[in-house]
């Protein structure tokens, strides 16, 4: 599984020290060709982590041989030792592999504003580069968990070609993209133009869909990587389905996995003007709060997913709106009539489906979040002391 799925690539994860926990934070993926083209995309964060400055650099070439990743620190608003710390890891994993600093991206995640151990995170590199193997990948996402409670892997497979993906996440899931890393490896033989097509294909209906809390990070990354080990091309479109299988699964590993979460949240839109319609309105629904809170309580007050329809800019008549929770319609037509009584909703189980139709159209969309937990507000309050 992994990372290390697709053939020519080798992967570590180590111990270093960044973690007092004692946990593995340092991973290394490296890219063994014959082909090293990529594609990238970032956070839309205006305020950006020094890793994320310095791959947007690394990717306009389109060609990636490697990417470090650290969890323990973010490397962000650390002054510019930060950013040297940034450029002197990429230049380590050039050194120990032959190649360009330039080709090299580097990932970061933890607390933001605090400095990023030098000497520890390069003592890491060089002991993920004496470890790198085929077999590595589950070790590298092992290591660039933070507050994920499971390392988080998956796979497609083409015809002769695989795809093979690691991600880290569980807070501050909101676009674009969520506080996230992501590394995907394939050996299909895809240029970088292709490659960036069929990410931004797959990241618009996957990843950008999750919003859990509605906070975005300073750090996200996804980056795919080509070796054009298996000499197989697939066509545009497959590749696109194989890339955007493995995110989605992915961003459905990383929903259940959300900081604090007793219920996972399916928001799903019908009958929307637009498709973008249809994404706005789930995803106010997925960012209101007492919506939020009262599904933790096992409450199915549909009057807060109406209101936070009402708040959008989207397509719709109020009175044709219909509601339904967990496969009951609580709303008939904007609450005119009497739908089913809210007491034969059972929201006592983890899965949770709000469907809302508009009535306005051909266009759907589903958001995927989570409720509004004790846990969540606890972890979040204690994350830095």
């Amino acid at each position: 599984m992994s990372v290390t799925a697709a053939a020519g690539f080798r992967a570590a994860g180590v111990v270093a020290g960044l973690k007092p926990s004692g946990k593995p934070d340092v991973a290394l993926v490296v890219n063994d060709g014959p082909q090293h083209a990529a594609a990238a995309v970032f956070t839309s964060n205006r305020c950006k982590a020094n890793p994320v400055l310095w791959s947007e650099r690394t990717i306009s070439d389109g060609q990636l041989s490697a990417v470090v990743l650290n969890s323990g620190g973010a490397n962000c608003y650390n002054g510019p030792e930060g950013f040297q710390t940034t450029h002197a890891s990429a230049e380590l994993v050039a050194e120990l592999t032959g190649g360009q600093a330039f080709d090299v991206g580097v990932c970061s995640t933890g607390l933001i504003g605090q400095p990023l151990d030098r000497p520890i995170l390069e003592k890491g590199i060089r002991a993920a580069h004496a470890e790198l193997s085929p077999d590595g990948g589950p070790a590298a996402a092992e290591a660039i968990m933070t507050t994920d409670t499971v390392a988080k892997q998956a796979t497609a497979a083409g015809d002769g070609w695989v795809v093979g993906g690691m991600a880290k996440g569980a807070g501050m899931l909101a676009p674009a993209l969520a506080t996230m890393l992501v590394i995907i490896t394939t050996d299909a033989v895809a240029d970088a133009a292709t490659l960036d097509a069929a990410l931004r294909a797959a990241t618009t209906s996957t990843f950008d869909r999750l919003d859990t809390d509605g906070c975005m990070s300073t750090n996200d990354t996804v980056a795919l990587l080509a070796s054009g080990a298996s000499g197989v091309t697939p066509s545009a479109p497959d590749l696109t389905e194989a890339v955007r299988a493995v995110c989605a699964d992915l961003a459905e590993q990383l929903w259940h996995d959300a900081e604090g979460a007793h219920h996972d949240i399916a928001i799903e839109v019908t009958g929307a003007a637009s498709e973008d319609d249809a994404v706005e309105v789930a995803r106010a629904v997925a960012r209101s709060n007492l919506f939020k809170a009262a599904v933790f309580g096992n409450d199915p007050n549909w009057g807060r997913v109406l209101a936070a329809v009402g708040t959008t800019r989207a397509a719709f008549e109020p009175e044709r709106i219909d509601i339904s929770m967990n496969g009951v319609k609580v709303c008939v037509a904007g609450g005119t009539r009497f739908g089913e009584p809210s007491t034969s909703v059972d929201l006592t189980g983890r899965d949770v489906h709000v469907l809302v139709e508009l009535n306005a159209g051909p266009a759907t969309a589903t958001i995927l979040t989570s409720d509004l937990t004790h846990d969540y507000v606890h972890e979040n309050s204690a994350y830095s002391t």
